[in-house]
């Protein structure tokens, strides 16, 4: 990925990150719902998004509510950005689940801990 992609990934993160925050009540049912990480095409036309959302149960209810909601969503990135780009990158919402596999394998590990020190 070039430098100018990933400038560009950090702009969008950290302006989503705001429009999320912000929104919070009216669009996504109050969930906390963070962005870790922002992947953009080479001519920056489209950005994957990859959400995390804490202490959700149905997190692919949650994703169907960030989807419904993705046109206010980009409009609000565009009125945001619109100064320093030339495009507004089409949207794609993810699941970021890699903080449940941190916490999965943190489980086996304490469990393997926890069977060690009993025999």
């Amino acid at each position: 990925m070039s430098i100018r992609q990933e400038k560009f990934g950090r702009l969008i993160q950290k302006e989503l990150a705001d429009v999320f925050t912000q929104n919070r009540s009216e669009m996504f049912n109050n969930a906390f719902i963070t962005i870790s990480n922002v992947t953009v095409s080479p001519d920056l036309s489209f950005a994957k998004v990859y959400l995390s959302f804490f202490n959700e149960k149905n997190k692919d209810e949650l994703l169907r509510v960030v989807d419904l909601q993705k046109v206010p969503i980009r409009r609000e990135l565009a009125a945001r950005i619109r100064k320093q780009v030339r495009v507004i990158p089409e949207l794609q919402f993810l699941i970021d689940d890699s903080l449940d596999y941190v916490f999965k394998m943190e489980q086996l590990f304490n469990e393997i801990k926890k069977k060690d020190e009993e025999a």
